[in-house]
């Protein structure tokens, strides 16, 4: 993984206190009543969308059980990312990304602004996934290409039913995001036909230095949701909106981790915020993540919801294009960029 950029890390004046509250922290929501009844006017719907509403009202993130994943398609997945890290890094570089291939293996020897202590593989979920074929243009597209490597064999075929699964269980979590917030169910399904999400498996090596390093450094999520499967090492830390204090996320067995990310705070106008958070490093265990980021159609526009605007409560961001945004995030991977990363307090009103 390389030596700890030590003088990388003393710049960083931003960076929050390592000291953390040792909790669970974070609400634990019971899906099951999803699998049980198809009545969308009991009474138990509406006590979880009241659940949901009020996690991503006071926290941005909470934890579901019961959630209707298949446990065999969450092990297969963890025991192939496992095969897959383990091997030499020259096989895992054969399929690294770059700027015309996006998709694939890195680690942090070949980024230029990432200082995380992690490797990773993206691919997404539709193959090929359509994006503009540049930051600043939005009516020429391209075609982003999964690569796959050669092992372990069932990688690919466990990945891509996994990701049904994420989809699957990100649309339902959407549907009751969007009754908390007082519209209909399938208010956000339009925006998600031909969706540019992705997957990601992180596995994170003991650190040597963990006091001086980051698993992944504190930020917010630009999509709309991400599902998070962790392992049992643990190591995700939530901003508290309530005090700013860092929360650790005790691990649930087979629960997931679930965030909003920047669109639900445009769509929702901030009455749900995106909350930052990151991963700290261990010095004896290795950890493996796995989280799913679901996120619209490239030419979505990206804008506050009429139905959450009033005279009183005016919009607060101006309209932006998703697919130019998650192209500027993407370059930012592989150039130092003149301006700031795009975020978007950039479009705030």
């Amino acid at each position: 993984m390389g030596e700890v950029d030590l003088a990388f890390i003393q710049e960083q004046e931003h960076r929050p206190k390592l000291s953390i509250i040792e909790a669970e922290g974070i609400p634990l929501i019971d899906l099951s009543i999803l699998n049980e009844t198809q009545d969308a006017n009991s009474s138990g719907i509406d006590d979880l969308v009241k659940e949901i509403g009020s996690a991503c009202e006071k926290w941005g993130f909470f934890q579901v059980i019961n959630h209707g994943v298949p446990l065999d398609k969450r092990e297969k997945i963890f025991d192939a990312s496992r095969k897959f890290f383990a091997q030499p890094l020259e096989e895992k570089r054969k399929i690294k990304r770059d700027e015309v291939n996006v998709l694939g293996y890195y680690d942090t020897e070949h980024t230029k602004n990432v200082r995380d202590w992690k490797e990773v593989f993206d691919y997404t979920v539709e193959n090929p996934t359509i994006v503009p074929a540049s930051h600043d243009d939005d009516k020429e597209t391209t075609e982003w290409y999964n690569q796959w490597p050669k092992y372990p064999s069932e990688l690919r075929e466990t990945m891509e039913e996994y990701a049904k699964e994420m989809v699957k269980l990100s649309y339902k979590l959407m549907e009751l995001i969007a009754q908390s917030l007082g519209l209909v169910g399938h208010r956000f399904s339009g925006f998600f036909k031909d969706h540019t999400s992705f997957m990601r498996l992180n596995h994170y090596p003991p650190c040597p230095a963990p006091h001086l390093a980051l698993g992944v450094g504190r930020h917010k999520d630009g999509g709309a949701l991400t599902v998070l499967a962790q392992d049992d090492v643990g190591g995700l830390e939530v901003k508290r909106k309530s005090d700013g204090e860092w929360i650790r996320v005790k691990p649930t067995p087979n629960a997931y981790i679930i965030n909003v990310g920047d669109i639900v705070q445009v769509w929702s106008n901030e009455k749900y915020e995106s909350v930052e958070h990151r991963v700290m490093v261990n010095s004896e265990k290795q950890r493996f993540s796995i989280p799913f980021f679901f996120n619209p159609a490239y030419d979505t526009i990206v804008k506050p919801l009429e139905e959450l605007t009033t005279e009183k409560t005016p919009p607060k961001y101006k309209p932006y294009q998703w697919g130019k945004f998650l192209i500027n995030r993407k370059r930012s991977n592989f150039m130092k960029l003149k301006a700031e990363n795009i975020q978007i307090a950039h479009f705030r009103v």
